[in-house]
């Protein structure tokens, strides 16, 4: 019997096997950042414990609050300096430098296929999008890694989503995943892995991949993988090409984390995309999905758009294909939010970001600040929020506001009609 990825990788990673069913792995790499990592420094500090596995293997950021808006962040953010300093992690990231986690670590090189990643974050799973076995988890379990370079968890289920058919102008990656939730529902990949396969994933960008697998825990999964390709060495090759003669070589060496055509699955999903949708959620699950020209009469007071999930540069490049020549509607304020440095320099190269200030938007530093309700564009109490981030649930961009997530294209459409719009009028 052949196995899947995610097996292979648990096979090739395991320390120990303590109770039936639990694996212990060896991690690749522990990422961090500053608003679950302080709280594993203190206890391992407590403990006498002050220690790191491999500083070469952890990376660590400063990204859901930066600059730090008060005192309680700037004092988060001052224990992360001071331990990277301590025990000399070279891939810290700090004001300046630093970008959202799940799109700086992957633009830096620091996933490969076969990997494991942890961190105290629960959409760690977008790296998933390279072929690596990668998981949010709690602050025990975070402090673990940090000190022993282990994790444990669950032997893995695997459930398979065969995405065929030909995606449709209009439609994005964001559609694709809020869909596959809308089946499987906030609980129905629970403990699970998905493994997301087909024409359509081969045919997408790792940007695109990584939205995939970035929401992939919407659906309550532990993990969401797709298979290590030609896309995915191309993606990695400035950061390899050392290590390899050339591209089909590494292809060669990437193709062994891939899951096997006898490989055993819990269950297989299959989704045509063919006649899909530009989609929007609505209510507070991501679950609840309606497509977007259902929802003409859902006024919105602010456009966002960024984060881990849609803050790449093929995202903003989409977003403003759908804005350019037009203008914010009335009342309605717009935030760009550029995921790293890098896609803001490349967006501020290609004449994006004019575009978007033409429009009217403002246009902020890398951060998470506003996808969890801390800094920059929080909701007021009965606000609506046309969002390209991941989560819905009540009161998660701040108390009594309303998100919708979409797409960057939807977003941008529906900033300029001032109601949640289907993009496909702008891009005709």
């Amino acid at each position: 019997m052949g196995k899947t990825i995610t097996e292979k990788i648990f096979d090739a990673h395991v320390r120990d096997r303590p109770f039936p069913g639990v694996t212990v792995l060896s991690l690749d790499v522990v990422l961090c950042h500053e608003i679950t990592t302080p709280t594993a420094i203190a206890d391992l500090v407590w403990r006498g414990k002050d220690r790191v596995f491999d500083a070469d293997r952890i990376k660590a950021v400063i990204d859901h609050v930066t600059p730090s808006k008060d005192s309680k962040s700037a004092t988060q953010a001052k224990i992360m300096r001071e331990w990277a300093r301590r025990h000399h992690i070279r891939d810290f990231f700090d004001v300046g430098s630093n970008g959202v986690c799940h799109a700086l670590f992957p633009e830096k090189g620091f996933i490969r296929p076969g990997y494991t990643v942890i961190m105290g974050d629960s959409h760690t799973c977008t790296h998933g999008a390279f072929g690596a076995f990668a998981a949010g988890v709690g602050t025990t379990d975070l402090e673990v890694g940090i000190l022993k370079g282990v994790c444990a968890f669950r032997e893995p289920r695997t459930i398979r989503v065969n995405i065929t058919g030909q995606k449709p102008a209009g439609v994005y990656a964001k559609d694709v995943i809020l869909e596959i939730i809308r089946r499987l529902t906030v609980n129905g990949a629970t403990d699970r892995v998905l493994e997301f396969r087909g024409a359509v994933v081969d045919a997408l960008s790792m940007e695109e991949r990584m939205t995939l697998s970035n929401m992939a825990v919407e659906a309550g999964a532990t993990s969401g993988l797709c298979m290590p390709d030609a896309v995915t060495v191309a993606y990695l090759w400035p950061h390899i090409k050392a290590e390899f003669p050339d591209q089909a070589a590494a292809l060669v060496s990437y193709e062994r984390w891939r899951s096997d055509d006898d490989a055993a699955y819990e269950s297989t999903m299959e989704i045509d995309v063919s006649a899909l949708v530009p989609l929007a959620t609505v209510g507070y699950k991501p679950d609840q999905v309606k497509a977007a020209s259902e929802l003409t009469a859902v006024r919105i007071d602010q456009v966002y758009i960024g984060s881990c999930t849609n803050g790449r540069i093929s995202d903003l490049r989409e977003a403003a294909r759908v804005t350019k020549g037009h203008r914010l509607a009335e009342g309605v304020r717009g935030i760009i939010c550029p995921a790293t440095p890098q896609v803001f320099r490349d967006a501020m190269r290609e004449g994006l970001l004019e575009v978007f200030m033409d429009a009217g938007y403002c246009v902020t530093n890398p951060t998470c600040g506003a996808c969890l309700g801390m800094s920059n564009g929080v909701l007021a109490e009965g606000e609506v929020c046309a969002s390209t981030t991941n989560r819905n649930f009540n009161g998660r961009m701040g108390k009594g506001g309303m998100v919708h997530l979409m797409s960057p294209a939807t977003a941008a459409a529906s900033g300029i009609t001032g109601h949640i719009t289907d993009p496909r009028e702008f891009l005709t």
